[in-house]
């Protein structure tokens, strides 16, 4: 069988395909299970491609506010750590990020992209502003790491109840990572938060096939077995880039 990470000369013109949950979580298997990828190297591959992502949807020199403060909202599953690194990514850039992490995991994996944050000296808040205007005057985006598709739809606990409600009353721009938090996986929803910016982690999922805002795919490293084999139909990269831009 032929694991080449991409067929150079195969592009499909096929539209590309929007996983459920089931598929996701069969494909993440599969990378973990079978083709000896390691969780901690997936959130990472995955955590630098979303803060590429955001260098592209906000570059420094646009935004609105003296310092380029972003706000990073963190939930206890696998797409708060895939915050956690994205949020050194972004500090690594030159971006200013804050960290929200309500509900510390005491898995040793989340613990390492902790301390990693740490000790790049990114900031911890100890709590989220109820009052949605000071998060408006104090960062100029804020990232969605709270949900992710592993999260089921009413399973989340408080804190995560009200901090939802607290983003979707903010002004600011929200990018979400891999779902909006609060969708269901499977569906395009109206209820929730509205993001302006959906980064798709490896593949697309169903909720996102209603998404109007800016979509991106981050994360150019399946191998082409896997493609075929969930007939993802990917867009081509451009040259050497870890994310494209979804029409």
């Amino acid at each position: 069988m032929n694991h080449d990470i991409a067929d150079p000369d195969c592009e499909s013109t096929e539209p590309l395909r929007y996983l459920s949950k089931d598929e996701a979580v069969a494909m993440e298997t599969e990378l973990l299970r079978d083709y000896r990828f390691g969780q901690q190297q997936l959130i990472e591959i995955l955590g630098h491609a979303c803060a590429v992502a955001i260098t592209k949807a906000f570059p420094l020199a646009t935004l609105g506010k003296r310092q380029p403060t972003v706000l990073v909202v963190c939930g206890p599953d696998q797409n708060g750590c895939v915050g956690l690194a994205c949020a050194r990514h972004l500090r690594v850039f030159e971006y200013m990020p804050t960290v929200f992490y309500p509900k510390r995991s005491a898995h040793s994996l989340h613990q390492d992209f902790t301390v990693q944050c740490e000790r790049m000296d990114i900031p911890f808040l100890s709590y989220l502003p109820t009052e949605v205007q000071l998060i408006n005057d104090a960062y100029n985006l804020i990232v969605d790491a709270v949900l992710g598709p592993e999260t089921e739809l009413g399973e989340a606990e408080e804190p995560f109840t009200n901090i939802l409600l607290t983003l979707q009353g903010v002004k600011i721009p929200i990018v979400s990572l891999d779902i909006p938090s609060g969708w269901d996986n499977n569906k395009s929803s109206a209820d929730g938060i509205n993001p302006a910016v959906l980064i798709s982690l490896m593949a697309p999922k169903k909720c996102a096939l209603s998404f109007s805002g800016i979509h991106f795919l981050a994360g150019r490293f399946l191998p082409y077995d896997i493609q075929k084999k969930y007939d993802l139909n990917l867009p081509k990269f451009s040259g050497t880039d870890c994310i494209t831009e979804l029409q």
